[in-house]
């Protein structure tokens, strides 16, 4: 029998109840659900509301099923309404009249916004923990290649020289703001709406702080009404959660473009890619690119819950039992999505020699010999000029600025000398550019500590 079926004269359409139940999703809430259950049951008999006797008993039985939950001993109904009305049925079968007093000055309401609440607080602090393994893990290789010259790229065409170290270390920057989204989220929803009933709170005389303190809240939410339609946390965490997986797609994009043999700056270990069914030299770098698909899947999670929730007039509204399946999915994918970069991250295989080549064929020094003019006093529009001519002539004669005789540089202007070489040198290039945050080898080395440090403090 439902629990709410005094008020009805005949069962729901089976069909009804198919469609209304959330027990295949919602169940994996269960241990929140007890601890709210719990933290409840407690306050209920400090406060007299029920007897001690009755909340001590009716703890003791919430205990038990947790306990028969977690080592498979008890099974999930899945005739059941939903995670609430099962524990709330178990518990009633286990030790009789008493477990009906649990949801006393309670409603699924207000104990459905708990749930979720406690569950991505915790699903929050999981990902916070799989993001700074990754960060570690860019930092690992970073370490390694702090002098290794490659590319940088605007528009996708050769730049200027920077290093492996510092492009890696750029992913860490974004990672990191992830994470202070991640906590900010974890923050707001930190705010514990159980007292607010179905929407108009309890003649009872609760005590909210007290089941906020065994629950671990920060503080109580402040109007009944918003405490049980809130769920701008699901939104803000989804919001977050997407941003964190576009910056895992952009950078599983230029793993794709890496690997490829048009650049081959990386070499992906054999237990992180896959093969083909036809073509046996294919070495494909499918993690990545499901990466970036699930991105998309992510964004329509989050899409899902702003359209859910834009027109629902106040409070609770059935609409939101969608909530969790969005919210869910996407937390679940970025987990997976993290919890397979990290170790592909840890034994992928730079090569070094092939983004060097790269740099060298793309004048990415053109800038620096620019900037060698202006320092003798050429105007920069001058030398921007007299480099872009000598870069054409490099083209046409198939070779690089490293290897233009002296003369072809002194017939453009007369301020060339042999010190040219050292001074579009790529490593010299590199090791230049000294500014903060930027790619020389001893600023890279300053970004590596200091993501190091920032993640330590967390």
């Amino acid at each position: 029998m439902k629990l709410w079926a005094g008020r009805f004269s005949k069962e729901a359409d089976e069909r009804v109840n198919d469609f209304n139940s959330s027990i295949s999703f919602d169940s994996r809430m269960y241990r929140q659900d007890i601890a709210g259950s719990i933290a409840h049951a407690t306050m209920l008999g400090e406060q007299n509301i029920i007897a001690p006797s009755e909340s001590e008993t009716i703890i003791k039985g919430l205990k038990s099923i947790l306990s028969d939950l977690d080592s498979g001993k008890l099974a999930f109904d899945p005739e059941a309404e939903d995670i609430h009305m099962f524990i709330e049925a178990e518990l009633t079968a286990r030790i009789g009249d008493a477990g009906k007093r649990l949801h006393t000055a309670r409603s699924r309401n207000d104990q459905v916004a708990l749930d979720i609440r406690l569950y991505l607080r915790e699903a929050a602090e999981g990902l916070i923990s799989q993001v700074k393994e990754l960060i570690c893990s860019l930092c690992n290789q970073a370490e390694q290649h702090t002098e290794t010259v490659m590319p940088g790229y605007t528009h996708l065409q050769r730049a200027q020289p920077i290093t492996f170290g510092h492009h890696l270390m750029a992913y860490c920057q974004m990672l990191l703001r992830d994470i202070d989204r991640l906590k900010d989220a974890k923050n707001r929803m930190n705010v514990m709406p159980l007292g607010s009933c179905a929407l108009a709170g309890t003649t009872y005389p609760l005590n909210r702080e007290r089941v906020a303190e065994l629950l671990g809240f920060s503080s109580v939410t402040l109007n009944s009404l918003d405490g049980v339609s809130d769920r701008d946390f699901c939104i803000e965490l989804a919001g977050a959660v997407s941003i964190l997986m576009m910056h895992l797609s952009r950078l599983s994009e230029e793993i794709i473009l890496w690997c490829s043999w048009e650049f081959k700056f990386i070499e992906l270990d054999d237990a992180f890619a896959t093969g083909s069914s036809i073509m046996p030299q294919k070495k494909n770098p499918d993690i990545t690119e499901l990466v970036r698909g699930k991105t998309g899947r992510v964004y329509g999670d989050l899409n899902t819950l702003l359209t859910m929730m834009k027109g629902l007039p106040l409070a609770y509204n059935k609409d939101m039992q969608e909530d969790k399946e969005a919210v869910f999915d996407a937390v679940d994918t970025a987990a997976l999505c993290l919890k397979t970069m990290i170790p592909m991250i840890d034994t992928m295989k730079p090569i070094p020699s092939n983004m060097r080549r790269a740099a060298a064929k793309g004048f990415i020094n053109a800038t620096d010999a620019a900037d060698y003019l202006t320092r003798k006093g050429v105007p920069f529009r001058d030398a921007y000029k007299i480099t872009g001519t000598l870069v054409a002539q490099c083209i046409e004669k198939d070779t690089t600025l490293e290897e233009l005789p002296l003369e072809d540089y002194k017939a453009l202007c007369g301020e060339f000398e042999e010190d040219i070489y050292q001074a579009i040198s790529l490593e010299t290039c590199v090791k230049g550019r000294t500014v903060v945050g930027g790619p020389a080898p001893e600023r890279v080395k300053e970004q590596i500590a200091a993501v190091r440090a920032a993640i330590q403090e967390e």
